[in-house]
């Protein structure tokens, strides 16, 4: 029997919470509700959720410290909630290291079709896994670079590298085409596409957060076409 994946619900709104949690519940999830932020924190480390969905506005610590405690030491997927709809609030949620943004009121369809989407784009990449393992799938690989889109890893100068899932779709895209200048928009309509709907800058910050990841190679780099956007810099054409 296929054990349920686990959503960590945290809302300080007891309705709201519920309901959504019924949402999930209906589509085989499993789910627990906690309202205020300490208690986030502590479930978290205990239910091991398989993604988190982060109100905002708690009580005590508030969803971006949760977001940003969160982030220390996981990965795993947070798609935060919040009657705040200013692209300021968007966009200090994903430097943070959310996945997804919804903003009340939603329709419980495109909550659970967003939470479905980030699941089906995590997969965590095993710490034990230190010797090389020559990839297989859909992969792009350049000197002491390789992305595989089959099972999301990154392997950057020989060693593993966590990454959210659009950050890795985000990196691939790029290194798929190498050499050739892709505007905001553009990247947003290949990565994000019908799913979602916010400012060209959520771009700007996923690249500004790969290049801390990944410095930039004598055979490559990430760079930033001015006034247009950015571009996979290849000098030597081979993937």
């Amino acid at each position: 029997m296929i054990a349920k994946q686990k959503i960590l619900v945290v809302d300080d709104d007891v309705n709201i919470a519920e309901l959504i949690s019924l949402y999930l519940t209906k589509e085989c999830f499993e789910t627990l509700i906690v309202h205020d932020g300490e208690a986030a924190i502590q479930q978290f480390n205990t239910f091991q959720p398989n993604l988190v969905l982060l109100d905002l506005m708690l009580p005590g610590i508030d969803g971006y410290e949760v977001c940003r405690e969160i982030r220390k030491s996981s990965t795993v997927p947070i798609i935060m909630l919040s009657a705040k709809g200013e692209i300021f609030d968007k966009v200090l949620g994903l430097e943070l290291g959310a996945d997804d943004y919804v903003i009340k009121p939603f329709d419980s369809k495109e909550l659970v079709a967003r939470v479905r989407a980030v699941l089906r784009r995590f997969h965590p990449t095993p710490k034990e896994e230190d010797e090389f393992v020559p990839p297989s799938g859909d992969y792009v690989a350049y000197p002491d670079l390789i992305i595989n889109l089959s099972n999301y890893s990154v392997q950057y100068l020989g060693e593993n590298i966590e990454m959210p899932p659009k950050e890795l779709e985000l990196l691939y895209f790029l290194t798929s085409n190498p050499n050739q200048v892709f505007t905001r928009e553009q990247l947003l309509d290949h990565i994000w596409g019908y799913e979602y709907f916010g400012d060209t800058r959520t771009v700007d910050v996923h690249i500004k957060r790969l290049r801390e990841k990944i410095k930039d190679h004598k055979d490559w780099s990430l760079a930033t076409v001015w006034g247009i956007g950015y571009k996979f810099e290849a000098k030597n054409m081979r993937k």
